[in-house]
Parts: C-alpha cells; sequence; structure tokens
C-alpha cells in the first residue's frame, strides 16, 4: 500500500504540473495569435507530446524494475534477503558478514570498507518499515564498534522511522534506492561480461 500511495502522489503531482502547463502553453499561444483555432491545435498537440513522454517514462521505470530483479526480492525469506545483501554489498566492494540469526544485537550484516564499519538491517516487507528497525539497528552501533547504521528495504518507510533515523544518522535505504543499487552491480556485470 505505501508503494502505490508514494506513486500515486507523485503521479498526482505530474498530472497537476501538467495541467497546468497545458493552461499556461494554450493561454500564451491565445495571447501571441488571437487566435482559439491555433491555441486549440497547439494544446492538442502538447497534450499528445506529453502522453507520449508519460508512456516513455512508465515504460522505462518498467523496464528498470524489470532489470534489477527487485521481483525476486519480493518473494525471498527474511533471511535469503539478509543473504542477498550481503553478495550485493559484495559485489559494490564491501566486506560483508551476516550476522547469527539469533543474538544478532539488531544487526543482520556488518559491512566494513575503508576502514569504516556500518551496521545493517535488513527488512523484507511487503508494508511499510516502521520505527523498531531503526531503534534496532541505532542500539547494535556500539556492540559492532560501527561508524554508520542503515536499515534497507525492498518496500517503503512510515514517518516515524525516517524522523528518528534523521536524528540518529541511520540511513535509510528504500525500494527505490534498492533498485538503483541492484541495476549498479547488474551493470556492472553486463559489462564484465561483454569485456571477457
Amino acid at each position: 500500500m505505501g508503494r502505490k500511495t508514494k506513486n500515486k502522489r507523485k503521479n498526482d503531482q505530474i498530472e497537476e504540473v501538467t495541467r497546468m502547463a497545458l493552461v499556461i502553453i494554450a493561454l500564451s499561444v491565445f495571447l501571441l495569435t488571437k487566435s482559439l483555432t491555433i491555441a486549440g491545435v497547439v494544446t492538442v498537440i502538447s497534450v499528445v507530446l506529453m502522453i507520449i513522454v508519460v508512456l516513455y517514462r512508465r515504460s522505462v521505470e518498467k523496464q528498470k524494475i524489470k532489470a534489477s530483479g527487485i521481483g525476486e526480492i519480493d518473494r525471498m525469506k527474511g533471511s535469503q534477503f539478509e543473504k542477498y545483501l550481503s553478495v550485493l554489498f559484495q559485489n559494490l566492494g564491501y566486506q560483508a558478514k551476516v550476522t547469527k540469526i539469533n543474538g544478532d544485537y539488531g544487526a543482520d550484516l556488518v559491512l566494513k570498507k575503508d576502514s569504516k564499519v556500518i551496521v545493517v538491517q535488513a527488512k523484507r516487507y511487503s508494508k511499510n518499515v516502521g520505527i523498531k528497525a531503526v531503534q534496532e539497528v541505532h542500539s547494535s552501533q556500539n556492540y559492532y564498534k560501527a561508524q554508520e547504521a542503515w536499515v534497507v528495504t525492498n518496500s517503503e518507510y512510515t514517518v516515524a522511522p525516517k524522523k528518528l533515523a534523521q536524528t540518529n544518522n541511520v540511513r535509510l535505504i528504500d525500494r527505490v534506492q534498492l533498485v538503483g543499487l541492484m541495476l549498479k552491480v547488474n551493470r556492472k556485470k553486463d559489462t564484465a561480461s561483454r569485456v571477457s
């Protein structure tokens, strides 16, 4: 529901801006030409062009999502997601270790890069992630002597974890950012396979 709500809000904003742009274009053409016919034709052409742009953007977004493999993530169990993230971050240049299932002290992964330690709470959810994930990963920071704490999800976050993360310097990686990381790794693999 959270993803749909966020996407709906974004689409509503785009539609609002599009409507305003069309009104401005129509008025501008009418004021310049004093012709309703010309203003109407230009408006129709503008609408067609904007529809083409919107359809193209949707197509590109669908291709990105498909290429990322996020659909597979959505079907994983939590422990599989943790292992997947370990491999993902290794491909991004981190040393990654999945913690014990029991007694992990609030961190599912421990990453190391350039002498920096990062604790990660992994949340493979079909709903929005709440405040508990931020609390857990933040509390694990001292135990693992980590300089940073992250929460990574295939979903979105509610308002409360966003506020708490901001005040506690916890990085939140949501679905969109995760897809970006996945695409980055996929591009590296594609490039490497073409070179070899």
